[in-house]
């Protein structure tokens, strides 16, 4: 899919989709900087102008923190898979399907921390819009979430995209031009490749 019928495709998808549980989940994957979160915000907006109860939730939540990052020696590998908390994430996906309220953290990547707490899906909520790298990655703990998305989509955007999104993430945060660049290669984009590389397969593919 790729035309100006993008959202209205997509939002069929959704609507024919039965969910296997309490609400509908749907993932929403790709490398960083692919569009994940403006698609998703988009998506949820759309749904909410047709009466839907509709939740995003981001996987960047479950970041860890930069002190035991440090500790580890992993802190200039963040965004990498071993620097989330994985196996906290799948259980909150797994509460997702059954539990009729789930609290959930948020990143504020102005702060570079996450925040918990500081979301909340309601008993009322039918839809939960899931967006984050790693939702379709084939290595544990990560690929059990496979079997929990009632619809998948990926963004397969190119790498010169992402790289050229990425710089410009990170000039907008007020790194130089050659720290931006070298954030964007040595981190972000290695990243990237993981996800493409290990990618399990999504319902609909987004380019």
């Amino acid at each position: 899919m790729t035309d100006s019928d993008l959202i209205p495709q997509l939002l069929a998808r959704f609507d024919a989709a039965q969910p296997a549980g309490r609400r509908r989940l749907v993932a929403l994957a790709g490398g960083p900087a692919s569009g994940k979160s403006t698609l998703a915000e988009t998506l949820a907006d759309a749904l909410r102008n047709v009466g839907r109860d509709v939740a995003v939730v981001p996987m960047d939540g479950f970041h860890l923190d930069n002190t035991l990052l440090t500790q580890r020696g992993l802190l200039a590998r963040k965004g990498a898979p071993q620097t989330f908390d994985a196996a906290g994430f799948v259980h909150l996906v797994r509460r997702l399907k059954s539990e009729p309220e789930v609290i959930f953290p948020h990143f504020d990547r102005s702060r570079d921390i996450a925040i918990a707490g500081s979301g909340c899906v309601t008993e009322s909520c039918d839809t939960v819009i899931v967006e984050g790298n790693y939702l379709l990655f084939d290595a544990d703990p990560w690929r059990e979430l496979a079997a929990l998305w009632d619809v998948s989509v990926r963004i397969d955007l190119p790498l010169d995209v992402l790289r050229d999104r990425l710089v410009a993430r990170w000039l907008a945060y007020g790194l130089d031009p050659q720290a931006a660049l070298a954030r964007a290669e040595m981190n972000d984009l290695t990243n990237a490749r993981s996800v493409a590389q290990q990618a399990l397969p999504a319902d609909i593919t987004v380019q």
